[in-house]
C-alpha cells in the first residue's frame, strides 16, 4: 500500500501562513530554557504539569476518545495511529511514529486506535485500509497518510503538524520531564522561592497602583530571563490588556464594531471591551466570525489578538478550548 497524502499542504495552505509565530518563538525559548534548568538541576524534582516520555504514546478506544484525543488536542497536536495486530505495515510504522513522538519531546502525543477493538472509530474515520494515520488540532481532525513511508517524508509531516499548531492556534505542546517516570505518585517538596518573585511583586504592586505600563515592563523583565513564566505570561497579558482599554470610549468603541462587522480593527477593540467586562464567550465569538470574513493580514491581525485573550484567561479554561475548536473550523 503506497502512502497518499503525505504533505499537509492539501489541508492547510502552509504558504498563507504569515511568518507571525510568536507563539512559537515563546515556545521555542521556553523549551531552551527548560533544558537548561534541566541539565544545571539535575535530578530536580518534575515540574508541575510535567510528564514522563512514556505518557506521550497511549492506547484510545472510543469510550475514551473525547477526553484523551479531542479535549487533549487543545494542549498539543494528538498523532491517531489506527492499527490491529494481523497488520504487518502496522509493525513497521507504529515503532516509528512511537520514537518520533518521543523524540518530539511533548509538541506531540500519539494516541494508538487497534480498529478491531474500536470499529465504530474506524467507521467514522472512514478508514478503507491500514495503518492509517490522522491527526486532531483543537478538535479539529486533519488526514495525514495511509501506509508505511519513508521515516524522512513522515517526520517532515509531522514538523508542518507541529508548525500548523503552533503558528495557527498557539499550542505549543506539553512539557515533558525524563525525571518523572514513576514518580507520579511522590508528592513533590514546596518549591522555594524563585528568582523572580521580587519583580513578580512589582508587577502586583504596579498593577495595583493603576501603573500599567511599570507592571508590563516588570513582567517582560521576568520572561527576557524565563520565557517559560506561566504567572509573568498572564500577568502581561492582563496588564497588555487593560493598557489597552484605558483610555477608549466604550460607546464609540461599541457603536464602530456595530457599524463596521468587517473592520479588523474595530472588532479587535470591541472584543478588548468584551473581555475586561466579563463576557468571554462574546469576546472570542466576536473575533473568531471576525475571521471568517476576514482575509490576509487583516485575517492575521484577528487570529493573533485572539490568541493573546486567550493567554488572558488561561489555556485550560472550557472557553478557551471551546473557541480553540471553534477557530480550527474557521482556518480549515
Amino acid at each position: 500500500m503506497q502512502p497518499r497524502n503525505m504533505s499537509m499542504s492539501g489541508v492547510v495552505d502552509l504558504a498563507a501562513v504569515k511568518a507571525a509565530g510568536e507563539a512559537k518563538a515563546k515556545a521555542e525559548q521556553a523549551r531552551a530554557e527548560a533544558a537548561r534548568q534541566a541539565s544545571q538541576g539535575g535530578g530536580a524534582a518534575p515540574s508541575a504539569g510535567a510528564v514522563p516520555p512514556s505518557a506521550l504514546v497511549i492506547d484510545v478506544d472510543e469510550a475514551g476518545f473525547e477526553r484523551d484525543v479531542l479535549q487533549l488536542s487543545a494542549e498539543v497536536p494528538v498523532v491517531l495511529d489506527f492499527w490491529a495486530e494481523w497488520c504487518q505495515p502496522c509493525k513497521q510504522l507504529s515503532p516509528l511514529l512511537e520514537r518520533l513522538t518521543v523524540e518530539a519531546n511533548g509538541r506531540l502525543v500519539l494516541a494508538k486506535v487497534d480498529v478491531d477493538a474500536n470499529q465504530m472509530l474506524m467507521q467514522q474515520f472512514q478508514i478503507q485500509g491500514i495503518p492509517a494515520v490522522f491527526a486532531v488540532v483543537a478538535g479539529q481532525v486533519l488526514p495525514l497518510f495511509q501506509g508505511v513511508a519513508p521515516e524522512q517524508q513522515i517526520r517532515e509531516t509531522l514538523a508542518q503538524l507541529v508548525q500548523v499548531a503552533e503558528e495557527r492556534f498557539g499550542i505549543i505542546g506539553i512539557e515533558v520531564d525524563p525525571n518523572a517516570e514513576g514518580a507520579a505518585e511522590s508528592v513533590p517538596a514546596e518549591a522555594p522561592a524563585g528568582p523572580h518573585d521580587a519583580l513578580l511583586e512589582a508587577a502586583v504592586v504596579a498593577l495595583d497602583a493603576g501603573d500599567l505600563g511599570g507592571a508590563v515592563q516588570a513582567y517582560k523583565n521576568v520572561l527576557a530571563d524565563d520565557p517559560g513564566n506561566t504567572e509573568a505570561k498572564l500577568g502581561l497579558a492582563q496588564a497588555e490588556l487593560l493598557a489597552r482599554v484605558q483610555h477608549m470610549n466604550p460607546q464609540q468603541v461599541r457603536t464602530a464594531a456595530a457599524e463596521n462587522p468587517r473592520d479588523p480593527a474595530a472588532q479587535i477593540a470591541a472584543a478588548d471591551l468584551d473581555l475586561v467586562g466579563g463576557h468571554v464567550e462574546d469576546a472570542f465569538g466576536r473575533l473568531v466570525d471576525t475571521v471568517k470574513v476576514t482575509f490576509g493580514d487583516d485575517r492575521d491581525a484577528v487570529r493573533l489578538r485572539l490568541l493573546e485573550l486567550f493567554e488572558v484567561i488561561g489555556a485550560d479554561d472550557p472557553r478557551v478550548t471551546a473557541a480553540r475548536t471553534a477557530l480550527a473550523r474557521v482556518l480549515f
